[in-house]
């Protein structure tokens, strides 16, 4: 994955300007690193290649150097994905990156897995930013380095319902029995 960064930052330099609200994408090939003992694209990959993703859409739409600058950084709260087709050794893919909404603390992404135009597979993910020196970047201060109107850019329901039965409880909250249905 290192050497994927690396790439990646040089490309996400020097490629086309996007804007936040827009939609990244990202050109990957599936390498022999990549792979389970299934000869498939792992499932634990497609997680590290959507960090590229989400990573190529802030360093094209200037908002990484930003953050960066202020000291923040992002961190995921909770993603799910879900899977549809292999990606198998040697094949090109795309990674679709785009924000799909806020609420009061964190911002979602949904990222695709396309290859010649069918969705291989999908994810959403939530995730907050930190500061460098402590604590949460608050939402509206997000939202301002982002150039994003949380009222134009409401979380859809499903979504929101995900996040909430996706949470574990506080620190000071018993944790539920999750194996009782």
């Amino acid at each position: 994955m290192f050497f994927r960064l690396v790439w990646l930052s040089i490309r996400s330099r020097f490629g086309p300007r996007i804007q936040p609200t827009d939609v990244a994408r990202t050109k990957f090939r599936v390498w022999p690193t990549d792979l389970d003992v299934l000869m498939h694209m792992n499932n634990g990959v497609y997680l590290s290649i959507m960090d590229l993703g989400r990573i190529d859409l802030m360093a094209r739409s200037g908002a990484w150097p930003r953050l960066q600058k202020r000291g923040y950084y992002p961190v995921v709260v909770s993603s799910t994905i879900t899977y549809r087709r292999s990606l198998e050794p040697w094949q090109a893919f795309i990674v679709e990156s785009a924000i799909i909404g806020l609420d009061d603390k964190a911002g979602y992404v949904e990222q695709r897995f396309v290859r010649d135009g069918e969705v291989y597979a999908r994810a959403i993910v939530k995730a907050r930013f930190l500061k460098k020196s402590g604590g949460t970047v608050p939402i509206d201060e997000l939202a301002e380095l982002f150039g994003l109107d949380p009222a134009e850019h409401p979380l859809p329901e499903w979504v929101r319902e995900w996040s909430t039965r996706a949470a574990l409880p506080t620190r000071r909250e018993p944790a539920p029995s999750t194996w009782e249905i």
